[in-house]
């Protein structure tokens, strides 16, 4: 049995599938169904594409109205209702409209008039959801599904895989993993973490068999301004980026839970360590101190 290796782009970001296969026709057969499904969830999900469907829910959301959606859409926004619920409302879907105040590519801030502005049209409580209808009784609130898709792509990947046969395998959607089964050879899959703050450092090295990994950090997009970082993780609450912790990495079942479990935690700053650790999921995670905590073991740090 041999590794056949896929690179591609969605989603924004570099992705990587690794199957180990019979033949290469096979590898690339199943690789070619997993991709396709990517493809397909970026088109559909995506707030950069007028032809999304979660951009007609949007159109809808800017004049006020309601939509039926379908049970795929209606599934995704249950899970929402479940993250806002358990993080007391900071997991909010609606608050991707405060990207309209964060310019991250001006590196410079917003005013508070222009904040709390937006403020204003961010809750997922000024919504009505009863599937499969979505009404908006507030026009000029928006929904977006970045915190939630691209798991769910992974996971979705991962099993298309699994269903069609391959039994030892991995889906990275840039940096989003989900292991379908170990190496061949029973020997676990070896990833590294990278340091939020060291562009070429690994945090944490993980050796694992199963599961999923996901991460969140205020790195990935953010402005330094007066010598102080401000990151892409924004509190619904405040209209401001989160504070306290730089990265979270979060081990679970499912890529879609690890990933979320890692945003709520930055979400809450200094009650997302504890948070975790109730939660009962393998975890790590930097403050913006440098600090670093968590669960998972340690196999090397540079």
């Amino acid at each position: 049995m041999k590794l056949f290796h896929y690179d591609f782009n969605a989603m924004g970001t570099p992705c990587a599938i690794q199957l180990f296969a019979k033949t290469a026709t096979r590898a690339k057969h199943v690789a070619d169904l997993a991709i396709a499904d990517v493809r397909r969830l970026e088109m559909r999900y995506s707030r950069y594409r007028g032809d999304s469907f979660l951009s007609k829910i949007n159109r809808v959301a800017a004049t006020g109205g309601s939509i039926c959606v379908d049970a795929e859409t209606a599934g995704l926004l249950n899970y929402a209702v479940a993250c806002y619920q358990q993080s007391d409302g900071l997991f909010d879907i609606t608050s991707g409209i405060l990207r309209r105040a964060w310019r991250f590519d001006l590196n410079a801030l917003p005013d508070d008039e222009q904040i709390n502005a937006l403020l204003a049209k961010v809750g997922w409580h000024k919504l009505h959801w009863q599937a499969p209808l979505l009404e908006f009784p507030l026009p000029g609130m928006e929904i977006d599904f970045g915190g939630i898709v691209k798991e769910y792509a992974v996971d979705r990947a991962a099993a298309l895989c699994r269903s069609a046969g391959i039994q030892h395998g991995i889906v990275n959607l840039g940096g989003d993993i989900k292991i379908i089964g170990p190496r061949a050879d029973g020997d676990p899959w070896r990833i590294g973490i990278r340091h939020p703050r060291r562009k070429e450092a690994i945090l944490e090295t993980l050796s694992l068999h199963e599961g999923a990994l996901a991460s969140s950090g205020d790195y990935e997009r953010c402005i330094i301004v007066d010598g102080l970082r401000y990151g892409h993780v924004l509190n619904p609450h405040t209209g401001r980026p989160v504070r306290h912790l730089a990265a979270v990495s979060v081990v679970g079942e499912f890529c879609v839970v690890a990933g979320s479990a890692a945003t709520i935690a930055m979400l809450k700053e200094d009650k997302g360590a504890s948070w975790l650790k109730d939660l009962d999921l393998a975890h790590c995670w930097v403050d913006v101190q440098g600090k670093t905590g968590g669960s998972l073991t340690r196999v090397r740090s540079e």
